[in-house]
C-alpha cells in the first residue's frame, strides 16, 4: 500500500505542485527524486512509485502542470535550482534521482549542482545529447524532437472526454491504456470547458527542446560525474516507433563517449510506456531499488 501526499514547495515567483509516495513499511533508505519529461507533469510516476520501497518525490517543473504559471526562464539550470530549492525545503540531504526524457537532463544539471546531495542518476530514455540532423535550422529543432507532442499544446478541447478520447489514438499510448495513463491525461488539462488545453507553457517547451544537443557545458558535466549512472533505453519512440529516440547507431557512439554510464535497454516499451505502463514502470523501479542498495552498501 502506497500513500500520496500533495507538496507545495515555494520557488522564485510562486510555488511547485507535485507529490509524494511513501510506501507502508518504507525503507530507510534514500529517498528517490523523480523528473518528468518535456509536456509532462509529475503524474508520469505513480506506477513507478508503486513497484519501489522507499518515498518517491516528484514535482511538476516550472512551465508544466500546476506549476504552469510561474515565469520564466525555463532553461535545464533554472529547473534545477528548482529541483535543488525543493530538496533543501523537504530536509532531504541524500536522494536517488530519476529523471525521464528531458527530465533526464535536469537530472544531470542538479548532479552537476548538488553533487554532495545526490547519491546516483537513472536516465529514462533521456539525458544523453541529442544532435539534430545537420543543416537543420534551430528554429525547426523543437517540431523535430517533439512533433505532435509540441503542436498538441496550441489545441483546445471542448471537453475531458475529447481528451482522453485524443490521447486514446495516439499511437505509444492508446494500445497501452490504463488507469495510470488516463489519470495521467486527465491531470494534463488546464482552463474551463469548452476551451480546455494542455497545461504547459509552449515557450517553456520550446525553451527545453533547443537544449538537448549538449551543447553550453552540458555534454562535458555528463562526461565529468562521478557517481553511478544508470541509461535505461525504450526500444521504440515517441510514437511507438522503430527506430527509437536514441538509435543503435547512436547508442553505440554515447557508450564509447561517456563510460562513466552504465547501458540498458528494458524491453517492449516506447518512449512513454517505460514510465507509464506497469512492465516498464517495474523494471525501471527494480533498476532504481539496485543503485539505492548498492549506494547503502558502499
Amino acid at each position: 500500500m502506497t500513500s500520496y501526499e500533495s507538496l507545495r514547495i515555494p520557488v522564485r515567483g510562486g510555488d511547485l505542485i507535485g507529490g509524494m509516495w511513501t510506501p507502508e513499511n518504507a525503507a530507510d533508505t534514500p529517498p528517490v527524486l523523480a523528473i518528468h519529461g518535456i509536456t509532462a507533469s509529475h503524474m508520469s510516476w505513480p506506477l513507478v512509485a508503486e513497484y519501489l520501497n522507499t518515498r518517491l518525490v516528484a514535482l511538476d517543473l516550472r512551465g508544466r502542470g500546476r506549476s504552469n504559471t510561474l515565469p520564466g526562464p525555463f532553461d535545464l539550470r533554472t529547473h534545477a535550482l528548482d529541483m535543488q530549492a525543493a530538496l533543501q525545503y523537504l530536509g532531504m540531504e541524500r536522494v536517488l534521482v530519476a529523471g525521464h526524457s528531458m527530465g533526464a537532463f535536469v537530472a544531470v544539471c542538479l548532479a552537476e549542482r548538488a553533487s554532495e546531495r545526490v547519491v546516483g542518476l537513472v536516465l529514462i530514455d533521456g539525458g544523453l545529447p541529442i544532435e539534430p540532423p545537420p543543416g537543420v535550422a534551430p528554429e525547426d529543432v523543437p517540431a523535430l524532437v517533439l512533433g505532435p507532442a509540441l503542436s498538441r499544446l496550441s489545441m483546445t478541447f471542448s471537453s475531458r472526454a475529447e481528451y482522453v478520447e485524443f490521447w486514446r489514438s495516439h499511437p505509444a499510448l492508446g494500445p497501452y491504456w490504463n488507469e495510470t495513463i488516463e489519470k495521467y491525461v486527465n491531470y494534463d488539462l488546464d482552463g474551463e470547458a469548452p476551451l480546455l488545453s494542455p497545461s504547459s507553457n509552449p515557450d517553456a517547451v520550446v525553451e527545453n527542446s533547443l537544449e538537448l544537443d549538449g551543447t553550453d557545458g552540458y555534454r562535458e558535466a555528463l562526461a565529468g560525474l562521478r557517481l553511478p549512472i544508470e541509461f535505461l533505453r525504450a526500444p521504440r519512440g515517441l510514437a511507438d516507433q522503430v527506430p527509437p529516440l536514441y538509435s543503435d547507431a547512436e547508442i553505440a557512439r554515447l557508450v564509447t563517449e561517456f563510460p562513466n554510464i552504465s547501458f540498458r535497454e528494458i524491453d517492449d516499451v516506447n518512449h512513454y510506456t517505460i514510465v507509464l505502463g506497469a512492465d516498464g514502470a517495474s523494471h525501471v523501479a527494480s533498476v532504481i531499488e539496485e543503485q539505492i542498495t548498492q549506494e547503502e552498501l558502499t
